[in-house]
């Protein structure tokens, strides 16, 4: 199979005069706790960065050595949040865009499209291309999934800081068979998601 070229969709729009592209992707949206978050980045066109590819097929190391090369080499990038409780009060998918509203919204200059990783985005007042599996086709939204990423994990290593019984800097939040365990142990910590633990604590 020949190797995927990670600059074909933003190179179709820079033919057309398109030259500020935004990829817009986020980290943790299944996870039973702490927060979405969501990064959008603008990147210079075909600008070099060696190994860029979906976050989820990197090791952590390498997440880590792309991450400050990703915020150097960017023209503009943002970082949005939307908290436990913010999922809670308006369902994953409304927190999932409000975190990238929220990054869209921290660029210091305005991209002229943005290409959200998915098959569904909102209006987020500019114009928008969803791409799926957009983090392992387009540089712009696999740079966006390594921001998010880095940036997720990072918060739930210091929430393990406050809360190391759920060990959340191993599992980050996800479902794993040691979280659940430790959710029968301790119950529920203030960060996690009321609203995905329904069918667990039902099943008591």
């Amino acid at each position: 199979m020949s190797e995927i070229n990670m600059w074909e969709i933003e190179s179709s729009h820079y033919e057309k005069g398109i030259k500020l592209i935004c990829g817009v992707d986020e980290a943790g949206r299944g996870p039973l706790a702490g927060p979405v978050c969501a990064a959008a980045v603008i990147l210079p066109p075909n600008v070099d960065i060696p190994g860029l590819n979906d976050s989820k097929k990197l090791s952590d190391k390498r997440r880590r050595e792309l991450f400050p090369i990703i915020k150097e080499q960017a023209v503009a990038y943002g970082i949005g949040l939307a908290s436990h409780e913010e999922i809670d009060q308006i369902n994953i998918l409304q927190a999932t865009y409000l975190a990238m509203e929220r990054a869209l919204a921290a660029l210091a200059i305005k991209p002229e499209l943005a290409l959200i990783d998915g098959n569904r985005a909102k209006d987020f007042g500019l114009p928008v291309e969803t791409v799926v599996k957009g983090d392992s086709r387009s540089a712009s939204i696999a740079a966006a999934s390594i921001l998010a990423k880095v940036t997720r994990d990072d918060l739930m290593e210091k929430a393990a800081e406050e809360y190391p019984q759920y060990q959340f800097e191993i599992h980050k939040g996800y479902g794993t068979k040691a979280h659940y365990a430790a959710l029968t142990a301790h119950g529920p910590s203030p960060i996690h998601r009321m609203t995905f633990l329904k069918k667990f604590y039902g099943e008591k």
